[in-house]
C-alpha cells in the first residue's frame, strides 16, 4: 500500500524529478557535493538509513555511500548511531536552513562591507579574483608564506588544503607564526596550531596578519583576494565573532 505522504504527492501534481533534481542543485549551491545533496534528500525521505539503503535510494555507489554520510554528519547535515551496521538519521531541514541562512548573512554582511570600503575608498582595484583550484591553494600558501604574525583559516575542508599545503603550515609554525584553524569536526590539525571547530560552515577564509584576506568558494575553484588592511581586519573580526560563539 502507497503511503498517505506520497500519495498527496502524486495527487499535487508535482514533477517530483524536476522537484528532486531542484532541491539536489540547491543543496549543491551551498557547499555539498552530489552525492552529499542525494544522500541527505534520501535521508530526508527515509527517516534513517544504514549507508546500504541510503545509498540504493540515492543512486550513489556503495562504496561510496558511508564515506558520504560520514561527510553529511561533519557538515551538520546529519547524525549517526553508535552500532552495526551504523543508521544515519537526518537533520532537521529547520535546522539546517537556520545555520544557512546565518552564514549567508554572514556572507552578506562581509559583502556590504566591501560594498561600503569600494565606495568610500574609491578603490576598484581592491578584490582580486583568482581562478581554478590549483591556482586558489597556490595564493593561500603564498600568504602564509609571507606571513610574520597570524594565520587565520576558517574552512568546511580543512583536509583538503593539509593535502596540499601540509608543509607550509608546519613551516609557519615553526616561523613563530600563530596559526588558527576553524573547521568540521573530524578533521586532522597540524600540531601547534589552534583548533576552533564548528559545524555548518560554507566558505573558506583566510586571513594573514590582520592585513590579506582571501574568501574562497566551497570547493576552492574561486576566491576573491585583497591586501586592503581595512577590510581584512574587519574580515578577521567577523571569525573571531564565530571563534567565540558558543555550540
Amino acid at each position: 500500500m502507497m503511503p498517505p505522504e506520497v500519495s498527496k504527492l502524486l495527487e499535487s501534481g508535482l514533477d517530483l524529478e524536476k522537484e528532486y533534481d531542484t532541491a539536489t542543485k540547491t543543496l549543491e549551491s551551498i557547499g555539498l557535493s552530489s552525492y552529499e545533496a542525494r544522500g541527505y534528500i534520501a535521508l530526508i525521505a527515509h527517516g534513517y538509513g544504514s549507508a546500504e539503503t541510503i545509498a540504493e535510494t540515492a543512486k550513489i555507489p556503495r562504496t561510496s555511500a558511508y564515506k558520504v554520510l560520514q561527510s553529511l554528519c561533519n557538515k551538520g547535515f546529519a547524525i549517526s548511531t553508535r552500532g552495526r551496521p551504523t543508521i544515519f538519521k537526518p537533520e532537521s531541514p529547520a535546522k539546517v536552513k537556520e545555520r544557512v541562512v546565518d552564514h549567508l548573512e554572514d556572507t552578506f554582511a562581509k559583502l556590504d562591507l566591501l560594498h561600503e570600503v569600494l565606495r568610500n575608498k574609491g578603490e576598484p582595484q581592491l578584490v582580486y579574483t583568482i581562478m581554478t583550484k590549483p591556482r586558489v591553494l597556490e595564493k593561500i600558501g603564498e600568504l602564509m608564506d609571507k606571513a610574520a604574525e597570524t594565520v587565520i583559516v576558517s574552512t568546511p575542508t580543512f583536509s583538503e588544503i593539509r593535502e596540499t599545503l601540509g608543509k607550509k603550515f608546519e613551516h609557519a609554525i615553526r616561523r613563530g607564526i600563530r596559526v588558527t584553524v576553524i573547521t568540521e569536526p573530524g578533521q586532522k590539525i597540524p600540531e601547534g596550531a589552534t583548533t576552533v571547530y564548528r559545524k555548518g560552515l560554507i566558505a573558506t577564509d583566510v586571513i594573514v596578519d590582520g592585513s590579506s584576506a582571501l574568501i574562497a568558494a566551497p570547493d576552492l575553484t574561486a576566491c576573491g583576494y585583497t591586501d586592503n588592511a581595512s577590510l581584512s581586519k574587519h574580515l578577521e573580526n567577523f571569525l573571531e565573532i564565530i571563534m567565540n560563539l558558543k555550540e
